[in-house]
């Protein structure tokens, strides 16, 4: 007689019920910390901020008005046009409970002509979707089109579904109250730190010239209020720490509906900069009213125009000194300022904003802030010449640090590999050099790179794998050889002390393939640095550059121009397709392009993608969480000779989850 198989399902089985999809606002709850700041509530309420901030910025509303309550809510209260609250056309649901409810949806991704918002912060669509799925309670009250309505969430889901009246005599004419109740379980601390909120607002106000923003704090009965009409000048010269050497330099300018330059109409940038010989430098930046803390391509952009046109003036009137070379930094290094970009579709490092990735924005902001500088330089002769001592003196100061270092190199150094294209700096806070997987991708990075501060030094082929080659033997090795050389620190084990003063270089620089090729020459040369340079990652100098696998190039659409876009891998390009596919852009009206490896892009494509620091992305290598010797034992499992058996168990436990790349 057949036995009926157990029901039972054994510890650790896999199969077709293991595999759980998360629904709605469940990912959130699930790593909220993947969608915002998990130390504190302040990012989730910012997100209505940002909301109300971009109605006031769309022209919509005079006030702002923030409550921190005494059971520990925060309501949020503008004077905007109120979010819409009939049924979505393809949804049927009414418009308010979807932009609390889903991710992905608002009124910010209609970026053409006749959009809802030209310029917002909110560009990712989770915004206050993620404040409703981490609160306990969140509260709604719409007036618009002489209706008043309402509904409340809790933990994202609806509790008390819309209801909808006729506006009373008591009413608002329109606008949105939001109240939310963070779920103090999502966050290390409940408490909002009252610092950062008061910044926050200030920086609203002082962004948004005539518009009034209040803080009021229920408990105690004291309210803020901030009202700028003197804008960026006013606030910069409140919080200086110390008193500027020159005039103010400040200047606005955003894109006609008739310029050149590709920029989509109202792009732009207000800005304000002050020098001073001491004190702490205080600098803020901004992109469509949301605070850039980690700074961005906006600000490299604002460097980038002071830069060129502080050195135009220079050359122009002969002022600088036999044997010194100006950099960036020279002129940065003393500017206190703060800058506002509008930029149509801003691209951020992670969910929380902290700082701008688009590309873009740097020849946005660099475009007009040079002409402007060059202007007011030459109507302020003087004052320009002052500011010319003030950079030369930063660039003799940083070229005399930079001799002590060579000083102590002494004589007996050996000689440089013949291949090796080194840099003209010796500054060890600015050098890179760039290990190039070949000599085509070295021909690019050649022509590509800033021959001041970035050295190449080309890789012929695959470097031995030296885990288990002894130190005295390393250098038999040419391309090991070359790179102990090039560097300037010989070989050594992780409990040595080797001698690090004729290090050459403050960024070692690993730049491969995106490919499969391009990754197992990184996991060569990173078993070689770990293996035989410890103290080269223990110290932060090694890095491994990440140039995209993809280029898109997509013709215009509404009110941005065509442009190239670049994807780091397959998961970035399909972000970017359906980013696209949201502006308005017919399927297949975009043309993909694979790079085969770095040799295929030109010495323009690899300097803005891969080696430009303002726009490339540079992963600096560290153990993490594991410790030296977890790393050791990791790393002995796959590159050991003797470990067939262990690599061999670990593709069986693992090999479903590899991504294969034919």
């Amino acid at each position: 007689m057949a036995t009926k198989p157990s029901s039972s399902k054994p510890d650790g089985s896999y199969g077709e019920a293991s595999i759980r999809v998360l629904k709605g606002l469940e990912p959130v709850k699930q790593r909220p910390g993947m969608y915002t700041r998990t130390d504190n509530p302040l990012h989730i309420v910012q997100e209505v901020i940002d909301n109300a901030a971009d109605e006031a910025l769309a022209g919509h509303g005079k006030l702002i008005a923030v409550t921190v309550h005494t059971d520990g809510s925060v309501s949020v209260h503008d004077e905007g046009r109120g979010i819409p609250f009939g049924l979505h056309p393809e949804e049927k649901v009414p418009v308010v409970e979807i932009v609390f409810t889903r991710l992905h949806a608002g009124g910010k991704f209609d970026k053409g002509s006749g959009g809802a918002y030209s310029f917002s912060g909110g560009l990712h669509g989770v915004g206050v979707s993620v404040t409703n799925a981490l609160a306990k309670r969140l509260e709604v009250s719409v007036w618009r089109d002489g209706q008043a309505a309402s509904l409340t969430f809790s933990g994202g889901d609806v509790i008390e579904p819309l209801k909808k009246r006729k506006a009373d005599s008591g009413d608002r004419k329109s606008g949105t109250s939001v109240r939310v109740w963070p779920d103090a379980k999502y966050f290390e601390s409940a408490e909002l730190p009252k610092g950062e909120l008061v910044h926050l607002l200030r920086s609203k106000a002082v962004l948004m010239p005539g518009v009034t923003v209040t803080l009021t704090y229920e408990k105690s009965g004291e309210t803020q209020t901030w009202l700028y009409k003197g804008g960026l000048r006013d606030y910069l010269m409140q919080t200086l720490n110390a008193d500027p050497v020159i005039p103010l330099f400040e200047g606005e300018h955003y894109a006609g509906s008739g310029e050149t330059e590709n920029f989509a109409e109202g792009e732009g940038a207000v800005w304000c900069v002050a020098f001073t010989e001491d004190g702490t430098p205080m600098r803020e930046s901004y992109v469509n009213l949301i605070p850039t803390v980690a700074g961005g391509t906006h600000e490299a952009g604002l460097k980038d125009g002071m830069f060129n046109a502080v050195k135009g003036f220079i050359e122009l009137h002969s002022l600088l000194p036999k044997g010194v070379k100006l950099m960036p930094d020279d002129v940065f290094s003393r500017a206190s300022f703060v800058l506002s970009a509008k930029v149509l579709d801003p691209q951020f490092q992670g969910q929380t904003k902290e700082r701008l990735n688009s590309r873009d924005a740097l020849r946005l902001v660099s475009t007009y802030v040079k002409p402007a500088m060059e202007l007011w330089l030459n109507q302020h002769v003087d004052y320009g010449k002052k500011l010319a001592e003030l950079v030369i003196r930063q660039a003799q100061a940083r070229q005399r640090a930079g001799q002590k270092v060579e000083k102590k190199k002494g004589s007996g150094v050996a000689v440089l590999p013949g291949k090796l294209t080194d840099c003209e700096s010796r500054d060890l806070s600015l050098n890179e050099v760039f290990l190039v997987e070949g000599d085509s991708a070295g021909g690019s990075a050649k022509m590509g790179r800033n021959k001041e501060t970035q050295a190449i030094l080309p890789l012929r082929g695959k470097v031995l794998n030296a885990w288990e080659v002894e130190r005295d033997r390393l250098f038999a090795n040419n391309e090991i050889h070359d790179i102990s050389v090039a560097i300037g620190v010989d070989p050594h084990g992780p409990n040595d002390t080797p001698d690090m003063s004729g290090l050459r270089y403050g960024k070692i620089c690993i730049l491969s393939d995106a490919d499969v090729d391009g990754s197992h020459i990184q996991v060569l040369l990173l078993t070689l640095f770990f293996r035989h340079f410890p103290k080269l990652i223990e110290h932060g100098h090694l890095y491994i550059a990440k140039p995209p696998l993809f280029r898109v190039d997509a013709p215009a659409r509404g009110k941005k121009p065509a442009a190239k876009i670049y994807a780091l891998d397959e998961g970035e390009l399909s972000a970017t397709l359906d980013k696209l596919r949201k502006e308005g852009c017919r399927e297949n009206t975009w043309r993909i392009g694979r790079f085969k490896g770095l040799g295929e892009m030109n010495a323009e494509q690899l300097w803005e993608t891969t080696l430009n620091p303002d726009t490339r992305r540079l992963l600096q290598v560290a153990y993490g969480t594991l410790d030296f010797s977890s790393t050791q034992s990791s790393i002995n499992k796959l590159m050991g000779k003797g470990e067939a058996q262990s690599r061999r168990e670990l593709m069986e436990l693992h090999g479903d989850a590899v991504e294969v790349d034919v």
